[in-house]
């Protein structure tokens, strides 16, 4: 068959293939980026489904607005505000199946073949697979604990005058790194300065430990003059509600978010009603900061348990920085002792020790550092951390 061009760019992503291998009886698994289903709040998501089907079975059953549910826009907006970002109306967002359809938006509206996109080296996988599949030339800008470093994103900013900048600034995939609070409104003041739009995606933004994060690009948009026009935020219910569901949201400037719309009327006309309206009757219902309560401790005891575990087994072997929220802790081998350094290689001796990761290399557009791995703590528990941490350190 001939198929289109656009194909040569891109390929199956490698932790779907990653999967394949984890068919193993007994094995431990630090490679999925998705939520514990046993956190699922099942009671209240049943009872919010039943809801939306006795207040409103025809709108929850019937075709419906390409932009989205109305009531849904309206608890989101709420959900926003509640988040440090009051100004955002119903009709500035449109709901999408889930925050991955709002890239894919992003990337159809924005981004022609040989157009450039910034983003950060690492970050999400499939993000740099839907530019690229759009013909995009995807370019590293480096970071660090503290999120981009904002001096080398104005230089290749001013270099190749991209599109978009793609940026997930709180407890980044797969980085765990949060994005500062000066920093923050520096890449808001770049985004002005250069008139070129950033792309803030927060699927993890509430999932915190402890101190909540500084407040989001869109939150802080107020105190930069004119930045709202140059950003676009993508949020999403999956990390702390439920994948299934699939409802996501696009927040952009009213130009971008009309052609978005138009794009997705090809897509898929529209993100499931049924879904929508129960995720609506969910919000309004009010159990949302419980959830999020519960899920934020359980994850926070897993990451502590997954750092003094790795320390104990691994040592000087890897480096990492202490991720405060999200899903990710983010290593570097580092060879000593003799030791592994190839994150690739010891992935393979990591599945037949029944222990499993994401090398990293696939996370970076750009020069990639073979040395990285990517492990995430939200589906094991405690014990199973531990146990996997030291078949890790077996493989080593």
């Amino acid at each position: 068959m001939q198929f289109a061009d656009r194909l040569n760019n891109v390929e199956t992503s490698a932790i779907r293939e990653l999967f394949k291998l984890l068919g193993k009886p007994g094995i431990i698994s630090f490679a999925g980026g998705f939520p514990d289903s046993a956190m699922f709040d099942v009671d209240g998501i049943r009872a919010a489904s039943n809801a939306a089907l006795a207040e409103e079975p025809g709108a929850a059953l019937q075709y419906g607005a390409t932009e989205g549910y109305q009531p849904l826009r309206e608890q989101l907006a709420a959900f926003m505000a509640s988040k440090g970002a009051p100004d955002v109306a119903p009709d500035q967002l449109i709901v999408t199946t889930g925050s991955q359809q709002a890239l894919d938006l992003l990337g159809k509206t924005m981004i022609g073949p040989g157009d450039k996109v910034i983003v950060e080296g690492p970050t999400f996988l499939a993000t740099i697979q839907c530019f690229r599949l759009y013909g995009a030339e995807v370019i590293s800008a480096p970071i660090d604990g503290d999120g981009v470093q904002v001096d080398a994103l104005e230089q290749l900013i001013a270099e190749h005058r991209p599109k978009l900048v793609y940026l997930i600034p709180t407890f980044g995939n797969p980085s765990g790194a949060t994005l500062s609070l000066a920093r923050r409104k520096k890449v808001l003041e770049l985004a002005v300065k250069y008139q070129t739009l950033v792309v803030e995606d927060d699927p993890y933004g509430d999932l915190y430990f402890g101190e909540a994060p500084p407040p989001s690009l869109l939150a802080l948009s107020s105190e930069v003059p004119g930045s709202r026009e140059w950003l676009a935020h993508c949020g999403s219910l999956s990390k702390v509600l439920s994948p299934g569901l699939r409802i996501g949201w696009l927040i952009a400037p009213p130009e971008l978010l009309a052609k978005a719309v138009m794009c997705k009327q090809f897509s898929d006309a529209h993100t499931s009603t049924f879904a929508q309206a129960t995720a609506a009757q969910y919000l309004k219902a009010g159990r949302m900061p419980a959830t999020l309560a519960n899920v934020r401790k359980v994850y926070a005891e897993r990451a502590l348990a997954l750092r003094d575990a790795l320390r104990q087994e691994l040592g000087d072997a890897v480096e990492f920085v202490q991720p405060k929220g999200g899903l990710f802790v983010w290593l570097r081998l580092t060879g000593a002792g003799g030791k592994v350094a190839d994150a690739n290689v010891l992935a393979k001796s990591a599945i037949e020790k029944g222990v499993a990761f994401v090398p990293g290399t696939p996370f970076f557009a750009q020069n990639p550092d073979h040395a990285t791995l990517r492990l995430s703590f939200a589906t094991a528990d405690v014990d199973k951390i531990r146990e996997g941490v030291a078949r890790l350190a077996q493989a080593l």
